[in-house]
């Protein structure tokens, strides 16, 4: 796993700007960096390395299609910085041997460079991974950018009359000296979903390639096209429940068994829940030695999962290690808006990287159980959007006065039943296609609108947030509302706020991690399966809790979920409580003209209160504030 960056300019490239951009993404890859500048200098890559695969010199980046042979130095007409792995790079590699291309290193980057050489922008098709790479054609004067379908690998990219630049990271891009601008309308997605969806990012000159796209530029005119997307229309015939779960544990036992390839040591994320107790029972069954472990916990009993993690432990005999968070917001937050590099208020990112720092400290490479939900319907919102449609039955009136009643209860009740239900109810309101909204947003149109200030209800006043999420439920190509909401996170929640989040977390502390349930090939697979073995009655993820029943104790499967939270709740409460409060009414913030001090007093004393549960909000002003500190009150 590494960092790549580089730039096309009608004027020289500078060194000295690769260099600091490089520096800024070492924690990416502190085992090797490089840079490399064309003949005529309008053009440069740059890479830092975290060597998993090759750990010879030869995988030295950029790469070049043609080595020098008494050195690391290669001249060749194509260049290459990639940050990713290709798991199928052997098959490909044998075939690219049998039409004459010469290798000089055993990397997967060498295998993509030929692969491009020989099928062009069709070389994507034939790469099972995850990747972002750059290369640039000499021969064509073209750059060619690319990013893998699920979204694992991130890419940013700047563009102006004359130059492009490119980084894994958006504090990179800025060390190439690009101006900084905020997109409001970015601001105002944010605050609707946490996260920035592509291919917007917080500056306005500044944008995410969208997973499953790549980008050529190419005399001065950009192109950017998609290459996958993943079909619900298209449906199985089951004749066999029991012939359907063995062919879903031996497609995911295959996917987990590619992803063990690897020249430095590998463990595994465990939570204890369903989808990491699978890809650790399924590593135990391949791998020789006895797999590496890797938990975290909390002080907090509700939010402490380590029983269940240790149980899977001892099952599988595994070499287990554990860590327990205790409060420290206040000493890791800067360091992780300093890593994200934008606003990103999902919390978990607190707990993914400690868990990512404790397991860098034993491997180098950690398998997780991410996308097990979105493939098989393990939210609740599945559910709740699988019966909506027919509680919609309810008169209006009923709902509404249902709903009023429900208002009056304290939200957090250490379940939090009363919010799921508020939510479902709310959803039972609102029009079709917009259920799905009341369970992925922070805040609604409404909530936003009275916390703005009259210049930004002015700037925003043409925008509707909602377009985005609405625009990928109406055009999915499922039948109904639940499976148009899972594959409405597959486009969204899932690339945009959790891989972000892993991918951020772990590459903060140079650890690589790998999804077997994001194989794009699985996922076309389980996207054929009908829902009702996804979702049978309330039972969720049904036929993954059937392939693996026997192996996985009953217990793990019957267990309520309990995400990988933190208890955001009681530390803005209580430990947090003035700090929030410090920073949120501060004269910085206010003087930012965003939001209406009355309004930010009204969220804070109701939280504090414990009448309402705004800690989603709040934690997502606070990483607004504390973004706007670090990136543009300090520059």
């Amino acid at each position: 796993m590494c960092g790549i960056f580089g730039i096309v300019t009608n004027r020289a490239v500078e060194a000295s700007a690769l260099e600091k951009a490089g520096k800024i993404l070492s924690h990416r890859g502190p085992d090797d960096s490089g840079i490399w500048i064309s003949k005529n200098s309008h053009a440069g890559l740059g890479h830092q390395r975290l060597s998993i695969i090759d750990l010879s010199g030869n995988a030295h980046q950029p790469m070049s299609n043609e080595a020098c042979p008494e050195c690391r130095r290669r001249n060749g007409s194509a260049w290459i910085t990639y940050n990713g792995e290709v798991y199928n790079y052997r098959e490909i590699r044998e075939a690219l041997d049998g039409k004459g291309h010469d290798f000089k290193s055993l990397s997967d980057t060498e295998v993509i460079l030929h692969a491009y050489e020989e099928w062009g922008e069709g070389c994507l098709d034939r790469l099972s991974g995850m990747f972002a790479f750059a290369i640039w054609d000499g021969k064509k004067q073209k750059l060619f950018l690319a990013r893998d379908r699920i979204g694992k690998k991130p890419l940013f990219y700047y563009r102006d009359s004359k130059t492009f630049a490119f980084a894994s990271e958006i504090q990179a891009l800025l060390a190439l000296n690009i101006p900084k601008s905020i997109n409001l309308s970015a601001v105002h997605q944010y605050l609707t979903y946490q996260y920035f969806p592509a291919p917007k990012s917080i500056f306005k000159n500044v944008f995410k390639l969208p997973p499953a796209h790549y980008l050529i530029l190419e005399n001065g005119v950009l192109k950017i096209q998609r290459y996958w997307d993943i079909n619900f229309s298209k449906k199985i015939s089951v004749i066999s429940e029991k012939e359907l779960a063995e062919e879903v544990y031996e497609k995911l036992k295959e996917s987990v068994s590619q992803r063990l390839i690897s020249d430095v040591p590998l463990g595994a994320f465990l939570s204890g829940g369903i989808d990491s107790s699978i890809v650790v029972a399924l590593m135990s069954q391949i791998m020789k030695e006895p797999v590496k472990t890797f938990s975290i916990g909390f002080e907090e009993e509700a939010y402490n999962e380590l029983p269940y993690a240790r149980q899977i432990a001892k099952l599988f005999k595994t070499k287990h290690k554990e860590f327990i968070v205790r409060f420290d917001a206040l000493n890791i937050l800067p360091k992780l808006v300093r890593h994200y590099g934008e606003p990103f208020a999902d919390s978990s990112a607190l707990p993914t990287y400690y868990l990512s720092k404790m397991t860098s400290e034993f491997v180098t490479v950690a398998l997780s159980g991410d996308g097990g939900d979105e493939n098989f319907a393990g939210y609740d919102r599945y559910f709740a959007l699988k019966i909506i449609r027919g509680f919609k039955g309810v008169p209006e009136i009923f709902r509404r006065s249902i709903l009023n009643l429900v208002k009056t209860f304290p939200e957090h009740d250490g379940k939090g039943y009363v919010k799921r239900f508020k939510r479902f109810l709310e959803g039972s309101l609102a029009p079709d296609g917009h259920e799905y909204l009341q369970w992925v947003i922070g805040f609604s149109s409404g909530d936003a609108g009275n916390l703005y200030t009259p210049f930004m209800q002015d700037e925003l006043k043409n925008e509707d947030p909602y377009d985005y999420l609405t625009g990928l439920f109406r055009n999915s190509t499922a039948f109904n509302p639940a499976e148009k909401s899972m594959d409405a996170d597959i486009h969204s929640y899932l690339p945009f706020d959790l891989l972000v989040k892993v991918d951020i977390a772990s590459m903060a502390n140079s650890l690589e991690i790998r999804c077997p349930f994001l194989d794009h090939r699985f996922m076309e697979f389980i996207a054929t399966i009908p829902l009702e073995y996804k979702l049978k009655g309330r039972i969720k993820k049904y036929i993954l809790k059937k392939a693996f029943n026997g192996l996985i104790p009953e217990a793990i499967f019957k267990r309520r979920k309990a995400g990988f939270g933190v208890p955001l709740y009681r530390w803005l409460r209580h430990e947090l409580k003035d700090y929030i409060s410090e920073i949120l009414l501060s004269r910085q913030s206010v003087e930012r003209s965003y939001f209406k001090p009355d309004a930010v007093k009204i969220l804070l004393s109701e939280h504090i209160s414990g009448r309402i549960d705004h800690s989603t909000k709040l934690w997502t002003l606070l990483m607004l504030e504390l973004w706007h500190r670090e990136f543009i009150d300090n520059n």
